[in-house]
């Protein structure tokens, strides 16, 4: 789960970590008002929208008076903000964030992720702030620096200072950098997050250490406990048919192609997308429907991938070790007739009450592909839909 950066950052300002001071927006006249508290000659006005690279799309603007304010919120919101993360369709920003400005000094990079080689939390620094880390990873590898956190213990002092004295901050200052950093992965690991990157972390010419931007992305799984974290989700900048998904338990992700699929466990529908990939089609779709699957599951699951117009077949394909298949076969049945569908469907069915499955689809009368194996369904859907 993702939030927006002015929510991102109240949560860190919570657990002491250093942030600029500033209001969200949702008006021109909002954008003033919050600009007019702020203790600073200088205000920044700054896009607020699930995707990086708002600055260089014209999302970020600096503002010298409360005029310019007015102009750049009238500007910005409202527009349709197209980045390297959005996608060619872009965002459209429906609130701003007005900050104080501040005296950058110099740009750091920070952030804390979860290490699967290692199983730990890793901690990586950077003095290449305000460039995206991906660049610093493929351009100067030699300038990121990490360190493993020891669960147990957290992230040591020594390890804080060890950091901040890679990246070049200036002496005076390593140890609010190192404060920082502490701050940033306790928030990090009480809140369950994923993902915390502060890009970039600034000094700044008062003798300040900043998080001038930040990301927070949350476990998904933990929720739960997360009731708080839960309430800053932002639904107008979620893809409307993984909304509907969630509220079923189903696991479904938005994809470019055209063949919808359907399938039970995460390993297989990665599978199932591979293989109709090497048969030369493209998935719509990941979507797991899980196992404890019910008919009714599986007819909003149809639904939902028939709500995306760029698909032009089906291709179900089911395991059923937990799950079984006549209950898939059953939810199958009832969501043809209830959309109507016309387009091509294909289902492959191995597993718990098979035999069973396969007769209740064979006696449906209607229109449905049977494969016996998931090499053949992935072939046959992609002939069906070429």
């Amino acid at each position: 789960m993702n939030i927006h950066e002015y929510q991102g950052k109240d949560i860190l300002r919570s657990y002491g970590v250093n942030v600029p001071n500033g209001h969200v927006a949702y008006t021109v006249d909002e954008a003033v008002e919050a600009a007019e508290k702020l203790d600073s000659s200088v205000k920044v006005v700054k896009a607020q929208i699930h995707a990086g690279g708002r600055g260089k799309a014209g999302g970020v603007k600096i503002a010298k008076n409360l005029d310019e304010v007015r102009t750049y919120a009238n500007e910005i919101l409202g527009k349709t903000l197209v980045t390297h993360q959005t996608g060619p369709e872009g965002k459209e920003v429906k609130r701003l964030l007005i900050e104080e400005g501040c005296d950058i000094q110099k740009e750091y990079y920070v952030g804390l992720v979860m290490d699967r080689a290692t199983s730990r939390v890793v901690m990586m620094a950077s003095e290449e702030g305000g460039t995206e880390i991906e660049e610093v990873a493929a351009e100067t590898p030699e300038k990121i620096f990490k360190e493993i956190i020891d669960p147990v213990v957290g992230l040591s002092g020594y390890q804080a200072r060890r950091l901040a004295f890679n990246i070049n901050i200036p002496d005076e200052l390593i140890g609010k950098a190192a404060k920082f950093m502490m701050s940033l992965y306790t928030a990090f690991v009480d809140k369950d997050c994923s993902i915390a990157e502060i890009n970039p972390l600034v000094t700044t010419g008062d003798g300040q250490v900043l998080a001038l931007d930040s990301k927070l992305n949350f476990d998904d799984n933990a929720m739960f406990r997360q009731k708080d974290i839960l309430e800053l989700r932002d639904l107008d900048e979620e893809d409307e048919k993984e909304i509907d998904a969630s509220k079923y338990d189903l696991s479904y992700v938005s994809l470019d192609g055209n063949i919808g699929c359907m399938v039970n466990g995460a390993g297989l529908a990665m599978s199932t997308m591979d293989i109709i990939k090497h048969y030369g089609g493209d998935p719509a779709n990941f979507l797991d429907v899980g196992g404890g699957a019910t008919a009714e599951k599986v007819t909003e699951a149809f639904k939902i991938i028939l709500s995306d117009s760029n698909v032009k077949g089906i291709f179900v394909n089911i395991f059923g070790g937990i799950m079984k298949c006549d209950v898939i076969a059953e939810g199958v049945v009832e969501a043809t007739k209830q959309v109507g569908l016309e387009m091509p469907l294909v289902v492959r069915l191995e597993g718990t009450n098979v035999k069973l499955g396969k007769q209740i689809l064979d006696e449906s009368g209607l229109n449905i592909t049977s494969a016996g194996s998931m090499a053949d369904g992935a072939e046959k859907i992609v002939s069906m839909v070429k």
